[in-house]
């Protein structure tokens, strides 16, 4: 079975999905990632789907899971590399998106992450 890597970049894990997700692997990524974030005390994550050409409901509302998983664990989350007609079918579909902050690249999106952070050691909330 193939498997997503988890990069540790400081206080932040970097999942960067280069496959086509299917339903079994998106399950073990969403399971991967929970126990890393506590594992490795991760503040964000940072998901960049810039390789992913369509997302079907199932994987949409994985992400949106995986947010609020992350959220649930003291970890912010960013997607990026989000292409036209995935935000497209996302939003045709009507998938929540509350948890889900957005960012164009990964440079855009460990700054976000970085205010976040920021922002939530100083007490402010995020």
């Amino acid at each position: 079975m193939d498997k997503i890597p988890i990069l540790k970049l400081g206080n932040i894990l970097l999942v960067t999905i280069q496959i086509d997700m299917h339903d079994q692997l998106a399950i073990a990524l969403q399971d991967d990632l929970t126990a890393r974030i506590v594992s490795a005390h991760a503040k964000g994550v940072l998901i960049d789907i810039s390789s992913l050409e369509m997302v079907d409901s199932f994987i949409g509302r994985m992400l949106g899971n995986i947010a609020a998983m992350s959220q649930a664990l003291g970890a912010q989350t960013v997607v990026v590399g989000m292409r036209p007609a995935v935000a497209i079918t996302i939003v045709e579909l009507g998938l929540p998106m509350e948890n889900i902050q957005t960012a164009l690249n990964v440079e855009r999106g460990v700054e976000k992450l970085q205010r976040a952070m920021e922002k939530y050691e100083k007490g402010t909330p995020r």
